[in-house]
């Protein structure tokens, strides 16, 4: 697997020491055993309808084993240098207010995962890196396994480490349809009189 590299489009962190132990490199992150999103198009499609997120923009939203979205929260950081310990500070605090923790189980059963919305392309930059790191520790901290880290630039999204992305949903772009909408609720089927009186019912 391959990885690009980009500047990062924050400031870098004031010593090379708090660098190197605040950040994830794209090898290190790879090999963290990260579960697989099953449809990471579907949750980010789901994210971006719900929160229709701008630049700057961090999404961290909690999945149960269904990958189905229980707790959601966005928020934009204020400028400051690319710092894995603050980022984890922000995502820990987005996260106790959303949902409750899980330090009781012996083993996460929700997982946690980000949408980082930001502009440039989706190569890895250390800005990234330092929130690989903050959601790492903020998921050990709240008792929830670690899930995907996704960018969403004007150009689409990308799973980091994965090699999986899109080009819809982007920054910019208008929500799915699909992504909000719910199945009307069924009408029972049974037959006789009751079917005729509802199906007039729906024709009115």
């Amino acid at each position: 697997m391959t990885f690009g590299f980009a500047p990062s489009s924050a400031t870098s962190l004031s010593t090379p020491a708090a660098s190197a132990t605040r950040l994830l490199e794209p090898a290190e992150w790879a090999a963290a055993g990260i579960p697989l999103l099953r449809n990471p198009r579907e949750v980010v499609s789901g994210l971006h309808a719900r929160h229709h997120p701008g630049p700057a923009t961090a999404i961290v939203a909690v999945l149960d084993q269904d990958e189905r979205v229980r707790a959601s929260a966005s928020f934009t950081p204020r400028p400051a240098p690319a710092d894995g310990w603050m980022f984890r500070n922000a995502l820990l605090s987005q996260l106790r207010r959303v949902v409750p923790h899980d330090l009781r189980r012996r083993t996460p059963v929700r997982t946690a995962v980000l949408l980082h919305c930001r502009e440039g392309d989706a190569r890895w930059t250390e800005e990234d890196g330092a929130w690989m790191w903050g959601l790492r520790d903020a998921c050990t901290l709240h008792g929830l396994r670690c899930g995907a880290y996704i960018t969403l630039t004007r150009d689409g999204w990308q799973v980091l480490g994965e090699g999986r992305g899109g080009r819809r949903p982007g920054i910019g772009s208008a929500p799915e349809p699909f992504a909000t909408a719910e199945a009307p609720p069924r009408i029972p089927r049974t037959g006789g009189v009751a079917s005729d009186v509802l199906r007039r019912a729906a024709a009115r």
